[in-house]
């Protein structure tokens, strides 16, 4: 019988953000799957307390960080992959079409620092490949339309889909950011969902659904198959695209929008420090009237 991994969720409230702890029973080998900063945006602030959550617990229950894993360069929080790297020796991953979405965000920020080969990570995953937690056995599922970048961590049992789908009663992730596509976040969602009906599927949000209480954040192919709002079965791609855009087109920007992006592409590090020994983070502006940029 597979071995059937370990699984502690962590639920950040202000983003709305899940990370995880998948753990090896046997070896007790762990990886961390997109963990948050605490980053204050009203007076620039970081801190690392969730982090430091998840850290307590590996070491509370004797589990040894060998990967820390990103599903895609999130747009909402801002990675704390870095630190959990510093204190633990873990390997950053992410999938490799991260170089897409830096060569993407390079000129937004006039970000001539950034390396746009992807190599601020420590490995770039490719659609297909295995990979191991102790004697877990993982696989990577490419899986964009959300983003360029947006991979699935497929570990056993187990689906870690990022912002590809969410739980059946609130739909699938926007697809409008720079290089989004929602034709094909369809066909990625309709990969996941060819995957044995018995599979857990483990969000990277939740909202709370109208007319549902609590957070959720761990669903299966079966339930999405059968009740997800936007992609069920018999919703075909042109249908799921005409709601996908249409939705899209109401939405805000996500409040975390820039400085996560300008952070996230850097595999979780701040722009480097001007002489001042202060970090900052570009805020580009666009004027709707050309004359006030004159």
């Amino acid at each position: 019988m597979p071995a059937k991994p370990i699984i502690r969720a962590f639920f950040d409230e202000p983003t709305n953000t899940v990370s995880y702890l998948v753990v090896d029973p046997a070896t007790k080998q762990a990886a961390v799957i997109d963990p948050v900063l605490d980053y204050d945006h009203n007076s620039g602030a970081v801190d690392t307390r969730s982090v430091e959550t998840m850290l307590r617990t590996a070491s509370e229950q004797g589990f040894t960080i060998v990967w820390t894993l990103e599903t895609h360069a999130h747009a909402d929080h801002l990675s704390g992959s870095p630190y959990i790297k510093a204190k633990t020796g873990a390997r950053i991953g992410i999938g490799e079409h991260i170089k897409d979405v830096q060569q993407i965000f390079r000129p937004v920020f006039a970000a001539n620092d950034l390396k746009t080969d992807g190599s601020d990570f420590d490995h770039l995953f490719a659609d297909g490949e295995r990979f191991s937690i102790g004697e877990l056995d993982g696989e990577i599922l490419y899986t964009p339309g959300h983003t360029p970048a947006d991979v699935t961590y497929k570990i056993e049992d187990a689906a870690f889909v990022g912002d590809t789908l969410f739980m059946p009663d609130f739909g699938t992730a926007r697809a409008d950011f720079p290089g989004g596509d929602a034709h094909r976040l369809y066909r990625s969602i309709r990969r996941l969902l060819a995957l044995p009906p018995a599979t857990r599927l483990f969000m990277c949000h939740d909202y709370k659904a109208p007319g549902r209480d609590n957070y959720a954040w761990e669903t299966t192919v079966r339930e999405e198959r059968e009740k997800n709002i936007h992609v069920k079965d018999g919703v075909g791609e042109e249908a799921f695209v005409a709601a996908r855009m249409a939705r899209d087109a109401t939405l805000a920007a996500p409040r975390l929008l820039l400085p996560s992006i300008q952070v996230n592409i850097r595999a979780g590090h701040f722009p480097p420090a001007a002489a001042n020994g202060v970090h900052y983070l570009m805020i580009p502006v666009k004027f709707k009237n050309p004359e006030m940029a004159a």
